[in-house]
C-alpha cells in the first residue's frame, strides 16, 4: 500500500503535539473538575499529573505512562481514572462519583488540545481513544481492552476523508464494533458455540467473497464496510439493541466494562494464583489512538528489553506490519521477531533500541513494552516490569549488578522466592513433552519432573526400586506407613490430599516430585490398577508426573537434574562450571550477607541433613523421631513395644530400638558438624504403627509369636475418633515415661560418641503438644535425669537444651508459664493452624477452594500462615515467653517455614530461625534475606523522611 501524504501529516502533527506544552488556559469543564477529590490524572506533551511511584492509585499502566511521558518518550496523551473509582464503583452498586464526568471531559479536552483533534468530530480528524485496564500489579490478558473508541457512522467518514485512506478508516470501525460488542455489549460465545460470533461472521464473509480465509489486512474498504453492517446486525440480534452512536456513551460504557472486568472469572483466578487482593481495584486508562494499521509503513509490536525465558541480554519480541496491537497478542496473524524490524523500518528500529536503553536505565529493570509505528513514527503505549522465569530472573539480577544498574540488595529482591524452586527441580526433556499427552491434573505439591513404573503399595515399590527400577508410588492418599515406598520412589501421585498433605510434606522434605489431589485418578487396590482418562494402568506400567505444573502423562518422559542440584549435592564439576550454578551461588552469598534470621531444616536422616547443609541450612529445626521407626525391621520392635502389657516388656522392646535411634542421631550429628539439632520426641498416635489389614496382622503375629487376636484387640483399643487431638505427643511420654527415657538416652549416648569422634553435638530436645506447664515439667524431669545418668556412666560432659513445640492454642496463651521450664519454643504451625482454625489439614480440600473463591481465606492457611489468627497466637506466645525468659530461642518448624510470605512474617515477629524441608532451604534463605533488606530499606526511608510539619 502506498504511503498516504495526509496520513503522514496526521502522524507528524501528533508527534509534534505530543512533545509540545499545553496551554495554561482552563476550560469550564476543567474548572468544574478541580472541585472535589481528584479522580482523573492526565499525561501528555511532556507533562503528567502522576508518576511511576503512584501505582496503588494509578495502576501500573497509568503510573508508567505518566513516567514515560516525564522522561521524554513519545507517548500519546491520555488520562487515568484512578483505582479509587473502581472501589467506589463496587461499593455503590456500580455507579460513579458525581464529579467524575466533568473530570473525564477535562481529560478529553487535554487530549484534543495536544493532538489537534476533536472527540466525536464529523469533519476534520476525529479524536479516537483506546480504553485499557491497569491494575496495580500487572495482569496481562486478564482484563479487557477497547480500541478505536469514538467511531460511528459519521466520524468514520471524517476519518476516511482526513486520511484519504478508506480501508484504514473502515478497518478501525470494524475492529471497534467487534471489541466493543464483545467487551461491553456481551456478544460472546453461547453454549454449544465453538467460535467467537464476530470471528464466525468474518470467516463466513471471507469464504463467501473470496472462497478462502484470507488475511484481514487484504480485506478492502468495501469489505470492511460490509463487515461493519453485518457486525451491527449481529449486535442487534444478540442484544436487541442498536450499537451506540454517541462517543460519550461509548466511553462511559467502556469504562464500566473495564471496571466490570476486574471481577470476571479469569481475573479472579489470576488474582487468586498470584495473591493480588480484590480490594486493590483497577484503574482505567484512556489514551489517544495512534494507528499501526494505516499501511505498510506502520505496524505494532510487543517486546522485552531482555529475553524473559532465559535471561539473555537481547531485544526480544514480535511485531506485525499494518496491524494494531491486539493483532500481535491475539494470534490473528503470525508475527515476526522484533529484530527483523530493522530490515523493514530501520529508523524506527533504531529508535526502539534507544528507547530500550532509556527504559532500562530509568526503571532499572527488564521492561515489557508495547509500541505502535504510525507512518514511520514511533509511539510508546506501555511499559511494565516484565514477567520472567526463575532462570531469567536470576540472570537478569546478576547481570544488572555487573552492569551497575542495580546494587546487590536489589538483585536479591528481584528473584521471586516462590519461584526459586524452579531452578532446583528436575525437568522433562522439552522435545519429549511435546509428544506426550496430559491425562490428569492435580495440585503441584513437589516441584520437578519424574517418570517411572507405578506401584500402589509401599513394600512392592521398595522391592522394585531395589531391583533398579524407577518407581512412582501411586496411592489414594499416603500415611507414615508408606514412608519407605516414598523414599524409594522417584515421585508420588495421590488421588486425594492437598499441598500440605502427608504426601506433599514428606515429598518436599525429601525433594521428591509430587502431584496430590489428582481426582481423575481412580485406584483399585484389589486389581492393582489405576484408571485415568479412560485408560487402565497396571502395576509396572509407566506414568510421568510434573510436580511443578501438577500434570500427569501416560508413558515415559526423560528427565535430568538441574545444574544446581547436580553441582551442590552430587559435586558435578561440569554443573558447577555453568553460569546458572555460579549465579545461584552468588545469590546465596548475598542472601547470607543480608539475613538476620537463620534457616534450619526439617530432617530425619543423615542424608537429608547432608543435603540441607549443602543448601545452606545452619542446623536442624525438626527431627521427627517417629520416622526413624519405619526403617528395616525397626517397625517390628516398635510394634512389640506397643503390644507389651508390662513396663518390663515395653522396656525390652525399647531396648531393641535404642541402638537404631542412637546410630541415627550420631549420623545426623556428624553431618551437622556442630550445628544445633532440635529433636522432637515421639509424636503420632500409636495406632499409626500397627498393621490394619488382617493379612498384615497375621504376619506380625507370626513374627512376634503371639495370637493374632491380641493384635486385633490392641488395634481396636487404640482406635480414636479424632487421633489428631488424641493420645499423642507429650501424652505418650507421660503415660509411658520409658519411651521418653529411651529417646533421651539415645540422643545423649549419640552426643557422647560424636564427641569421641571429634564432632561437637548440640542437641535440643523438643517435647511436642504441650498445653500445660506440668506436662513439660514431667517430661523435662526424665530428660535431665537421663542426661545425668549418661554423663555419669560415660564420664563425659555434654551440653543440651530442652524446649517445647507450641502447637496448641493453650500452649501459646500460657507461654509465660511454660517458658519457666522451656529453654526454647518452636512453633509447630501445621497443628497450630489445625487447632486454631478447627480445620483438619487432610480433610480441608473439600471446602478450601470455595473458601478462597469467596475470599473467606485469602490463601491456603496450611500453606501460608494465617497471620490474623494463628499469627496473633504466635505473637502472644513470643511476648509472653520473652516476659519470663528474655533470651528464649524462638523458631518455627511447621511446613510454613519454607513459604516466602510466612518466612517474612516470622522475620517481622522476631524469630531467630525458620526450619523447612531440605529442598526448600534455598527458598527460605532468599525470603529471609528479602525480609531483612526490605526492613532495612523501610527504616532508612523513614529516617530520611522529614518530620511531619517540617520543611526539608
Amino acid at each position: 500500500m502506498a504511503v498516504n501524504t495526509k496520513a503522514k501529516k496526521v502522524a507528524k502533527t501528533a508527534t509534534k503535539k505530543v512533545a509540545a506544552k499545553p496551554a495554561a488556559k482552563k476550560t469550564a469543564s476543567s474548572a468544574r473538575a478541580a472541585k472535589g477529590p481528584k479522580y482523573v490524572y492526565t499525561w501528555g506533551a511532556g507533562k503528567a499529573d502522576g508518576d511511576g511511584t503512584m501505582k496503588p492509585l494509578l495502576g501500573g499502566k497509568g503510573a508508567n505512562l505518566a513516567e514515560m511521558t516525564r522522561i521524554g518518550l513519545p507517548v500519546p496523551p491520555g488520562f487515568t481514572v484512578t483505582t479509587e473509582v473502581c472501589t467506589y464503583y463496587y461499593a455503590n452498586k456500580r455507579t460513579y462519583p458525581a464529579t467524575l464526568q466533568a473530570q473525564m471531559e477535562a481529560g478529553v479536552a487535554n487530549m484534543e488540545k495536544i493532538m489537534g483533534t476533536k472527540f466525536g468530530a464529523t469533519s476534520g480528524m476525529p479524536l479516537l481513544v483506546a480504553v485499557r485496564s491497569g491494575a496495580r500489579d500487572s495482569m496481562p490478558g486478564m482484563m479487557d481492552t477497547i480500541l478505536n473508541l469514538g467511531l460511528n457512522d459519521q466520524t468514520v467518514v471524517a476519518l476516511e476523508n482526513t486520511t484519504n485512506n478508506p480501508r484504514f478508516a473502515w478497518d478501525c470501525y470494524r475492529r471497534f464494533i467487534q471489541m466493543y460488542g464483545d467487551v461491553v455489549l456481551g456478544v460472546q460465545k453461547r453454549e454449544g458455540e465453538d467460535h467467537e460470533p464476530f470471528e464466525t461472521v468474518i470467516h463466513a464473509f471471507k469464504h463467501e467473497r473470496y472462497h478462502e480465509d484470507i488475511e484481514d489486512s487484504k480485506l478492502t474498504a468495501d469489505d470492511q464496510k460490509e463487515l461493519v453492517k453485518r457486525f451491527k446486525d449481529l449486535v442487534k440480534e444478540r442484544t436487541g439493541k442498536v450499537f451506540p452512536n454517541d462517543p460519550w456513551d461509548q466511553l462511559r460504557g467502556a469504562a464500566g466494562a473495564v471496571f466490570g472486568s476486574w471481577m470476571n472469572d479469569r481475573a479472579i483466578v489470576y488474582r487468586r494464583k498470584y495473591n493480588i487482593p480484590s480490594e486493590w481495584g483497577t484503574a482505567v486508562n484512556v489514551q489517544a489512538m495512534v494507528f499501526g494499521n494505516t499501511g505498510e509503513n506502520s505496524g505494532s509490536g510487543v517486546a522485552f528489553t531482555r529475553n524473559p525465558a532465559n535471561g539473555t541480554n537481547e531485544f526480544y519480541g514480535e511485531f506485525l506490519v499494518n496491524a494494531q496491537g491486539e493483532d500481535v497478542v491475539a494470534g490473528v496473524r503470525t508475527p515476526e521477531p522484533v529484530i527483523k524490524l530493522k530490515d523493514v523500518m530501520p529508523k524506527s528500529y533504531a529508535e526502539l533500541l534507544q528507547v530500550r536503553k532509556t527504559l532500562e536505565k530509568h526503571f532499572k529493570d527488564v521492561q515489557d513494552i508495547e509500541f505502535t509505528i504510525q507512518e514511520g513514527k514511533l509511539f510508546m503505549l506501555q511499559t511494565r516490569n516484565g514477567k520472567r522465569t526463575a532462570a531469567a530472573a536470576l540472570k537478569f539480577s546478576i547481570d544488572m549488578v555487573k552492569e551497575k544498574l542495580i546494587d546487590w540488595q536489589t538483585a536479591v529482591l528481584r528473584n521471586p522466592a516462590d519461584q526459586l524452586e524452579q531452578l532446583l527441580a528436575p525437568i522433562f526433556d522439552l522435545a519429549e513433552v511435546k509428544k506426550a499427552k496430559v491425562i490428569a491434573t492435580g495440585l503441584p505439591a513437589g516441584p520437578g519432573a519424574a517418570t517411572g513404573r507405578i506401584y500402589f503399595n509401599a513394600d512392592r515399590a521398595v522391592v522394585a526400586a531395589e531391583k533398579g527400577e524407577k518407581v512412582l508410588l501411586v496411592r489414594v492418599e499416603t500415611s507414615p506407613e508408606d514412608l519407605r515406598g516414598m523414599i524409594a520412589a522417584e515421585g508420588i501421585l495421590t488421588a486425594r490430599g492437598g499441598v500440605s498433605s502427608h504426601a506433599a510434606l514428606v515429598a518436599r522434605q525429601m525433594g521428591k516430585v509430587c502431584v496430590c489431589g489428582a481426582a481423575a485418578v481412580a485406584i483399585d487396590y484389589d486389581k492393582k490398577t489405576a484408571t485415568i482418562a479412560g485408560q487402565t494402568f497396571g502395576e509396572g506400567d509407566y506414568l510421568s508426573i510434573d510436580g511443578t505444573s501438577g500434570t500427569v502423562y501416560a508413558g515415559q518422559i526423560k528427565t535430568a537434574p538441574s545444574e544446581i542440584i547436580a553441582g551442590l549435592l552430587d559435586g558435578d564439576k561440569a554443573a558447577q562450571a555453568t553460569e546458572k550454578f555460579k549465579s545461584y551461588a552468588q545469590l546465596m552469598k548475598w542472601c547470607q550477607q543480608a539475613t538476620r534470621m537463620s534457616v534450619r531444616t526439617n530432617a530425619d536422616t543423615p542424608e537429608q541433613t547432608r543435603n540441607a547443609i549443602a543448601f545452606g541450612a545452619v542446623g536442624i529445626g525438626l527431627t521427627r523421631t517417629e520416622h526413624m521407626f519405619f526403617e528395616g525391621d525397626r517397625i517390628d520392635a516398635m510394634r512389640e513395644m506397643i503390644l507389651a502389657e508390662t513396663v518390663e516388656a515395653r522396656k525390652a522392646a525399647l531396648a531393641k530400638l535404642l541402638p537404631f535411634q542412637r546410630s541415627d542421631f550420631l549420623g545426623i550429628f556428624k553431618e551437622l558438624k556442630g550445628y544445633p539439632a532440635t529433636i522432637r520426641f515421639l509424636d503420632p498416635p500409636l495406632h499409626e504403627f500397627l498393621p490394619h489389614t488382617k493379612e498384615q496382622q497375621m504376619d506380625l503375629a507370626r513374627k512376634l509369636g503371639i495370637a493374632v487376636e491380641k493384635i486385633m484387640a490392641r488395634v481396636h483399643e487404640l482406635h480414636e475418633f479424632n487421633p489428631m487431638l488424641g493420645f499423642r505427643g507429650c501424652r505418650l511420654g507421660i503415660r509411658y515415661p520409658e519411651i521418653t527415657e529411651m529417646q533421651a538416652r539415645a540422643v545423649f549416648e549419640a552426643a557422647v560418641e560424636a564427641k569421641k569422634a571429634g564432632v561437637k553435638a548440640n542437641p535440643e530436645i523438643m517435647i511436642p503438644l504441650v498445653g500445660f506447664k506440668k506436662e513439660l515439667d514431667l517430661q523435662v524431669e526424665i530428660v535431665h535425669a537421663t542426661a545425668k545418668a549418661v554423663q555419669s556412666e560415660t564420664k563425659t560432659k555434654f551440653s543440651y537444651a530442652v524446649g517445647t513445640m507450641i502447637e496448641v492454642p493453650r500452649g501459646a496463651l500460657t507461654a509465660d508459664e511454660i517458658a519457666k521450664t522451656a529453654e526454647f519454643f518452636s512453633f509447630g504451625t501445621n497443628d497450630l493452624t489445625q487447632t486454631t482454625l478447627g480445620m483438619s489439614r487432610d480433610d480441608s480440600g473439600s471446602f478450601l477452594p470455595p473458601y478462597t473463591e469467596a475470599e473467606i481465606v485469602k490463601k491456603n492457611p496450611f500453606a501460608t500462615i494465617d497471620q490474623t489468627g494463628v499469627g496473633q497466637l504466635m505473637e502472644i506466645a513470643i511476648a509472653k515467653g520473652r516476659s519470663t525468659r528474655p533470651d528464649i530461642k524462638l523458631g518455627i518448624c511447621g511446613e510454613h517455614g519454607g513459604d516466602p510470605d510466612s518466612v517474612k512474617f516470622c522475620h517481622k515477629a522476631g524469630l531467630a530461625y525458620v526450619s523447612c524441608s531440605p529442598y526448600r532451604v534455598p527458598v527460605a534463605r532468599l525470603a529471609a534475606a528479602q525480609a531483612a533488606i526490605e526492613e532495612a530499606r523501610k527504616a532508612a526511608a523513614s529516617k530520611a523522611a522529614p518530620a511531619k510539619g517540617k520543611k526539608k
